[in-house]
């Protein structure tokens, strides 16, 4: 389960009023010399024949700290898949919402790469829920100021470019990726109609990072409004009753 936790820091550009989930690592394991036929199912070069296995029960926060680790090793994203309707309705107890693979020539870079994510995994990549709203599904108003090689060839951008990973439930979503591209220069480099594989939706946006930031910021306001008043629109306007 997303644990509220008090000691993660909070990005400044944030709105006041969240509160940081923490993801849990479930499982990682490290496969030194796997079977070729293995990797060949996996999608991995020839030379790749060590693997690196995590789970999650936050799917959005490995994507991040999958594409983390590639910084920091000469590591592959082979296989990164979200599991059907979140971990709340996981098929088992280590499986969490989305399985991850690394592959490496070299069994140490496998090792170096999953310190790097499980690092970045404990400390950076985690979803907010508003503090003062109960029962409030929980949203992902992420930003990377450099990318590695796995998320920005999913975003098409350079490798170190800045990118806004922004993942909320449906409604809330298309309103705050709305909110988001008209609150900086931004452009959308993939859109996650809803539903995803765990109903939820969203944009990687990308430009200069004050500009990714300021986005992402209008893009968690607009998730809290949303969350304050999801009626609003069923309310007729004053001018109307009039």
């Amino acid at each position: 389960m997303n644990r509220v936790s008090d000691h993660l820091s909070i990005p400044a550009w944030l709105p006041d009023g969240l509160e940081p989930l923490a993801p849990t690592l479930l499982t990682c394991r490290a496969i030194p010399f796997a079977a070729a036929a293995l990797r060949g199912e996996l999608g991995c070069k020839p030379e790749q024949s060590s693997l690196g296995l995590v789970t999650a029960d936050q799917d959005d926060s490995l994507y991040a700290a999958l594409d983390h680790a590639t910084k920091f090793a000469r590591v592959e994203v082979v296989y990164a898949k979200s599991f059907y309707a979140g971990s709340a309705h996981a098929s088992g107890p280590l499986s969490g919402e989305i399985l991850g693979v690394l592959a490496a020539s070299d069994p140490q870079e496998i090792d170096e790469a999953l310190q790097a994510l499980r690092a970045y995994l404990a400390e950076h990549a985690h979803f907010y829920k508003p503090r003062s709203l109960a029962n409030q599904p929980a949203f992902f108003p992420h930003v990377i100021a450099e990318t590695g090689a796995y998320l920005s060839a999913l975003a098409g951008i350079p490798q170190g470019a800045p990118l806004a990973y922004l993942i909320a439930p449906p409604v809330e979503s298309v309103v705050a990726v709305d909110a988001a591209l008209k609150a900086a220069d931004v452009k959308m480099c993939r859109y996650f109609g809803p539903p995803t594989e765990t109903n939820f939706g969203g944009a990687y946006l990308t430009g200069p990072l004050h500009a990714v930031e300021a986005a992402a910021a209008a893009f968690a306001e607009a998730v809290l409004d949303v969350a304050q008043s999801p009626l609003a629109a069923a309310r007729r306007s004053a001018r109307d009753r009039a």
